[in-house]
């Protein structure tokens, strides 16, 4: 009992002790582990355009030469085709990218 508790003090003392950024590295390793089951939700001024379900992450891009982020995302996911927010028969998981720059884009867990 006491290992376990003093195991768990040990690894909140560390994480606490991390920065921001460090603890945000720490949880996307824990997601990308784990998946988040996540929906993007693509729209066009106010209307909903695309959507894709069962997104395990979104990854942003990175220069292959000097690690430099791009200004796109990616990832993959199923085209939700009649955003019903259903694997339907049919409907694949596929590729896809947008732009974080003219895309209004929501990106949310799914329980």
């Amino acid at each position: 009992m006491y290992k376990l508790l003093f195991g768990l003090l040990l690894i909140f003392g560390l994480v606490s002790g991390c920065t921001q950024e460090q603890q945000n590295k720490i949880s996307r390793v824990v997601q990308n582990y784990t998946g988040t089951n996540g929906v993007l939700e693509i729209y066009a001024g106010d209307k909903l355009v695309k959507r894709f379900i069962h997104i395990d992450k979104l990854s942003t891009a990175v220069s292959t030469s000097d690690d430099t982020p791009r200004p796109y995302r990616y990832g993959y996911g199923v085209l939700d085709a009649n955003m019903n927010m259903v694997a339907d028969q049919g409907e694949k998981k596929v590729y896809f990218e947008f732009s974080d720059y003219s895309t209004s884009y929501i990106f949310y867990g799914q329980q």
